[in-house]
This record gives C-alpha cells, sequence and structure tokens, in this order.
C-alpha cells in the first residue's frame, strides 16, 4: 500500500549490486529480483526511509523490463518491506508490529518486549462512567452499572501505534487508579493483585479513523485501522475486561497461529 507522504528520515539511494538475471532459472526474474533487494537491504544494513534506486536504474542494472522490477517491487511492498511514494521514490519501510492472535494471552506489553521492541503508554482518562450495552453484554452487567474506563494511546519504539480503551468491572478497575502505566504492562500489574486471565475471545476487522482517531494515531481521519476487540475472562468464568483497540494499519500485521487438531478455529462473519 503506498503511503502519502515520505518516511522522515532519509539517507542518499543505496546501491544495489550489479548481478546477472538466470533465465534459465525456475524462479520467475521478478522473485530472482526481489530476493536480491531483500538480501541487499540486510547485508548493507538499510534503515527505513533509506531510498533505493528508481525502477529505470533497476531496469539498467538487471537487464530486465520494467513490468520485471514492477512486479518485485510489488511484492516487496504488499510484504511490507518497502514503502513506493508517488513522484518521491521508493524507500525501505518501518518494520511492522507483530501482534499474534492465538491461544496465548500476552498484552501488547509482553509481545514486543519479547521482540526487543519498546512500549510506552500514555493515559488519555482513567474514569469510572456508566457501561453503555456492548459493554455491559461483554462484562455481564447491567446497562448504567458503573465500571472503570481505561483509554491509553500506545507507543512502539516512539511512534503511535494504536489507541485502546479497556472497561473493567469496577472491583477490578479500582486497582489501576495510582498505578504506573506509562511503562508498564496492564496484565502484570492485575496478576500482581491476584486477578490473572485465564481464557477469552479477540476479533479484528477493518475500520477507518475519526478526527480524534487519526490525530491521535498521527494519520489523519478516514485512515484504514485495525480494530480488534477482546473479552477476557478468569478461571472462574468471571470478566476481567473488555477492550477495543484501534491499530494503525501501516504499523500492524497480526499472526494467526493454527494446528490441524484445533477444536474450534476461526470464526469468519460479514455484516
Amino acid at each position: 500500500m503506498a503511503v502519502d507522504a515520505a518516511p522522515r528520515r532519509r539517507r542518499s539511494t543505496a546501491s544495489l549490486p550489479s548481478i546477472s538475471i538466470d533465465r534459465r532459472s525456475a524462479l520467475p526474474m521478478y522473485d530472482q529480483l526481489r530476493r536480491q533487494i531483500l538480501e541487499t537491504i540486510s547485508d548493507e544494513g538499510l534503515e527505513p526511509g533509506d531510498l533505493l534506486p528508481g525502477e529505470l536504474r533497476m531496469c539498467e542494472l538487471y537487464g530486465v523490463s520494467r513490468t520485471v522490477v514492477r512486479q518485485a517491487l510489488g511484492q516487496l511492498e504488499h510484504d511490507g518491506i518497502i514503502t513506493r511514494v508517488k513522484g518521491k521514490g521508493t524507500f525501505v519501510a518501518p518494520q511492522k508490529t507483530t501482534e499474534t492472535l492465538a491461544s496465548g494471552l500476552a498484552g501488547l506489553f509482553e509481545e514486543v518486549a519479547a521482540r526487543g521492541g519498546h512500549v510506552h503508554s500514555e493515559v488519555l482518562r482513567l474514569e469510572r462512567e456508566p457501561a453503555d450495552e456492548r459493554v455491559a453484554e461483554q462484562l455481564r452487567c447491567a446497562p448504567g452499572t458503573v465500571v472503570v474506563a481505561l483509554e491509553r494511546l500506545r507507543f512502539v519504539d516512539g511512534e503511535p501505534w494504536s489507541l485502546s480503551t479497556t472497561w473493567m468491572p469496577e472491583h477490578i478497575g479500582a486497582h489501576v487508579f495510582g498505578a504506573e502505566l506509562a511503562e508498564g504492562s496492564l496484565y502484570a500489574l492485575l496478576a500482581d493483585r491476584g486477578i490473572r486471565a485465564a481464557s477469552g475471545v479477540r476479533s479484528v476487522e477493518a475500520s477507518v479513523t475519526d478526527a480524534r482517531e487519526g490525530q491521535l494515531l498521527g494519520i489523519g481521519p478516514g485512515k484504514p485501522v485495525l480494530l480488534l476487540r477482546s473479552a477476557m475472562v478468569d478461571a472462574a468464568d468471571r470478566p476481567i475486561e473488555y477492550f477495543q483497540a484501534l491499530h494503525r494499519g501501516d504499523r500492524t500485521r497480526f499472526e494467526f497461529h493454527l494446528t490441524a487438531d484445533d477444536a474450534r478455529g476461526p470464526v469468519f462473519l460479514t455484516r
């Protein structure tokens, strides 16, 4: 997916080695070129924002048609390796943050930390409020019941990544007031108080930002995002939390872990 503006950081144009494309290989020419570009990005230590040679220069270097070059670049863009900006060029893309939709119940903090990233949260609001119908259904309480709402803007390696709101039953949310949430994990905080998630249901769907969401995430209104919803319960099947999170579509990738003996697989819904 092409982005609207070039990445903030840019060095001089990267050099690609001149190699011969093997026309007798079983690998299509575009795939050979794709692999060569990937290898160069890795071997040369290219970073997000570094500019790659233009299409015509690649045609000259590798002796292939522009169609082949565009196929290779299209696949790399689809894989999130590069971004192409009309009138400006092709850049190494920022690495996407991966979150797993699987049987594990690790939160964002644990998942990103395990990959060597840094998560920082800005608490936008923490307050008691009456539950609306959706929240009440997920927390199994009557609409209007007082719950605790926690809204956070999450950053990964200093860049806005997700905007999340978590609702908790009041007796659970009471533990959050006064706690340090900028650098810590909500799940770890609750676990320290003997509250642990045992199971849950998560879903993800496409959405777009409104004006406020777009401003907070730094992408503007009407931009594509992934809407993640999750409801967690403890070992006694008592609701712990319900949350909704908007994840930047240009910075997020969800992984689904599947096995042949799963009793229940993904459920695909339309609306």
